[in-house]
């Protein structure tokens, strides 16, 4: 059984990811925004994120760089999970340090799979 935080401020993608990862058995917490998602980060200590990118007050890359910056958080397993489906989006997560990119909307099956990799 593996924590995983997701950071997303949609219910209904929050509430869809939930059952998923519950339903794999993993414990699940949620944050509705980058400062909200950094504060239980650094508390729970997942083992893996999922991060969207339109997040109110820090946005995900912001989020990101943070997390990337610190010894106790540097290798936490992210996965960015959005509707910026750009190169330069892509591009930019994964050079800010993030594990793996899914654009909404997205396939079920494909996040459990990524996710189940990125927790190996």
């Amino acid at each position: 059984m593996s924590t995983i935080l997701l950071i997303e401020d949609d219910q209904v993608t929050a509430n869809l990811i939930k059952f998923l990862v519950l339903r794999q058995g993993h414990t699940f917490h949620w944050a509705t925004d980058g400062n909200a998602g950094l504060e239980m980060l650094f508390k729970i200590q997942p083992d893996a994120v999922i991060l969207d990118v339109l997040i109110p007050y820090q946005d995900g890359f912001s989020v990101l760089r943070k997390l990337r910056g610190d010894p106790k958080t540097e290798k936490t397993p992210v996965l960015m999970l959005t509707g910026k489906s750009e190169e330069e989006d892509i591009v930019g997560a994964l050079g800010l340090g993030a594990n793996d990119f899914l654009s909404k909307p997205f396939h079920p099956a494909e996040l459990i799979a990524r996710l189940n990799r990125l927790l190996l």
